[in-house]
């Protein structure tokens, strides 16, 4: 597989480190990351991506769901 250009999320680097990051793939679809296990590699293609972004904004929240600032 080529090289991914991975983008750092602009919700990424609290206090502890802990970066998200995210690279198009050439098949079409997107690759999510964390920087404290960077060899697993989520894929998810951009609508299902959006759908679950929107339903994380929409969602209230629950004391078990803990999300980044």
């Amino acid at each position: 597989m080529p090289e991914l250009n991975w983008q750092k999320s602009s919700f990424s680097g609290g206090p502890e480190g802990d970066c998200l990051y995210i690279a198009p793939a050439p098949d079409g679809t997107l690759r999510l990351r964390e920087s404290d296990a960077p060899a697993i590699q989520l894929a998810t293609t951009p609508p299902q991506l959006s759908a679950l972004l929107l339903h994380l904004k929409h969602e209230p929240p629950t004391p078990d769901r803990r999300l980044c600032p």
